[in-house]
């Protein structure tokens, strides 16, 4: 009977780079570690990264995905500090894109001893518009793209890349994220859609008390900037704001140039 796989192995975890201190890089929805390739190069002499996919993404195994352990975040952040743990990780630097901010943030309430700092890119507690709170999407604007996602996974993907990315469909970027969200499952795409699109985390917030720095696109189809500023004066602990002079959901990948500078300053804390 073949071994079961490790927790590192099912996450295909690597941990790479020369420096003393630790960078965690964590991707969001669509995508896997492969969305970090223009930034690696520039932290492997300062710093020691320890790189992940998150269960779902197309480069795991999907008979180990849970529909139910990830009908909530809890279960992405559960993951995260499972892999610290199992790592022996006494502190880190937490660069999460898009969900997996979020994520770094709930598992700083189980452990915030273990976050120096959070770094969040394109990052939302609810994409859902409320009373007052713009998140930039009506619930009927989810139910379509629910809708499009169930009928025809391929074109929908063919569709929502160049939105997402802000780009043109012949750019390298979408066809970057593009290919990294045809590797995923559709069924797996949707349930992790679902979950993301409909969470609300606005709540929990308030106790986040890790220094988080908040980089946002100044246009950015999923997250508007006001949400960068929701989050500045929502979260519990001290908070930096940065809005990148770029486009897209997907900076660290359609504007690798603008992004490397400014996230390596936030990571070093020369601000």
């Amino acid at each position: 009977m073949a071994e079961l796989p490790t927790l590192l192995e099912l996450h295909n975890v690597r941990v790479i780079g020369m420096g003393e201190e630790i960078v965690v890089l964590a991707h969001g929805f669509g995508t896997d570690q492969s969305v970090w390739q223009h930034f690696i190069p520039h932290l492997l002499d300062d710093y020691r990264m320890i790189l992940f996919d998150n269960m779902g993404a197309g480069t795991t195994d999907p008979e180990y995905f849970s529909f139910s352990r990830y009908s909530t975040l809890h279960g992405y952040a559960d993951d995260l500090l499972s892999i610290l743990e199992e790592l022996e990780v006494q502190s880190c630097i937490y660069v999460g894109h898009s969900v997996a901010g979020m994520v770094g943030c709930l598992a700083s309430l189980e452990r915030p001893e273990l976050f120096t700092k959070i770094i969040t890119i394109s990052a939302s507690p609810k994409y859902l518009n409320d009373m007052d709170y713009f998140g930039g999407f009506e619930q009927e604007d989810l139910n379509q793209l629910f809708a499009a996602m169930q009928s025809n996974y391929k074109a929908w993907v063919s569709g929502f890349a160049p939105l997402a990315v802000g780009a043109d469909i012949e750019s390298q970027a979408v066809q970057e994220f593009s290919r990294t969200l045809f590797n995923v499952r559709p069924d797996i795409a949707f349930s992790v859609a679902k979950t993301i699109f409909q969470s609300d985390l606005r709540s929990m917030l308030p106790n986040v008390t890790v220094p988080c720095h908040i980089l946002q696109s100044n246009k950015d189809l999923a997250v508007p900037v006001v949400v960068a500023d929701y989050l500045h004066h929502t979260l519990g602990g001290p908070t930096i704001v940065e809005v990148l002079q770029t486009e897209g959901h997907l900076p660290q990948l359609s504007s690798p140039d603008v992004v490397i500078p400014v996230l390596k300053r936030h990571i070093a804390g020369c601000l």
